[in-house]
């Protein structure tokens, strides 16, 4: 295989990934954070992938798990068979691709990335031992999250097709939901676009909790704490649904001043509300 440069790192996965057959798989170790996430993209852009065992850092796994839109799509395709992750302590010198047949490398200089790429059988055969060592020395990545199809398919079921496509079009608004590490307080993370998406379609927060808990979204308290939030800046409301036994319900709705936009509006529209919003 020659070596090739491409202008980015999911540009150069991708063009390696494409030349293999799903019945093919490679090993991944040595990745970054913006290269492991350049590699599930690449992963997720084919319509029949390879499988890619992908070795990584602990605090790699720990920085993927923040992002819901990446982690959720690691989960989709741990899910089809196309990518397995397990974590090592152990240092990774080099950024490589091995496959059965190539040790590609990752050079990134001057903002492209190079596959500097060798078929020597030996050196293939010794990279392949040594990163099958590792992989097997290395511990399961525990995502903690669920799959984003399944997200999807169960909110359509459950709550209804207008939810589910409410959310999909705030979640591919945002792009990146990395909840927990905020670089400002009006980032949003999936959890309020999803009391977001409740609220465009004046869904009960009882029934939304109960299926975000029983999805593996966010437990019933976050979801409550996350509603709680956005009320106190006047996002959202809440209607009181009686109910023939026990305490009343709570209908989630969102405020006046944010009734007349698109899904795909509302999460500037309401970074924009949070900005203006006093200290």
């Amino acid at each position: 295989m020659a070596s090739f440069i491409e202008p980015t790192t999911t540009d150069v996965c991708r063009t390696l990934f494409a030349d293999m057959a799903p019945s093919d798989a490679a090993f991944a170790t040595g990745f970054t954070e913006e290269q492991t996430e350049a590699l599930v993209n690449a992963l997720a852009d084919l319509d029949e992938p390879p499988t890619v065992h992908v070795l990584v850092m602990q605090d790699v796994l720990k920085w993927l798990r923040r992002d819901f839109h990446l982690a959720s799509t690691v989960a989709d395709l741990v899910d089809i068979g196309a990518l397995s992750m397990r974590v090592t302590e152990d240092a990774i010198a080099n950024t490589t691709i091995t496959t059965d047949g190539s040790v590609v490398s990752l050079v990134t200089p001057n903002g492209r990335t190079a596959g500097l790429a060798t078929d020597n059988e030996e050196f293939v055969r010794s990279m392949r031992e040594q990163a099958s060592e590792a992989w097997e020395a290395a511990t399961a990545a525990d995502l903690r999250t669920p799959p984003r199809s399944q997200v999807y398919e169960t909110l359509a079921d459950e709550l209804g097709s207008e939810v589910e496509a409410d959310y999909r079009s705030m979640l591919d608004a945002v792009g990146a939901t990395r909840s927990g590490y905020r670089s400002t307080d009006d980032d949003l993370d999936e959890v309020e676009l999803n009391v977001l998406a409740g609220a465009k379609q004046d869904v009960q927060l009882f029934e939304l909790s109960n299926w975000g808990e029983r999805v593996g979204l966010a437990s019933k308290a976050t979801f409550s704490r996350t509603k709680n939030r956005l009320e106190d800046h006047g996002l959202v409301d809440t209607e009181k649904v009686p109910v023939e036994i026990g305490r009343p319900r709570q209908r989630l709705v969102l405020s006046e001043q944010l009734r007349g936009y698109e899904a795909s509006e509302l999460p500037a529209a309401v970074r924009d509300e949070l900005r203006a919003a006093p200290a």
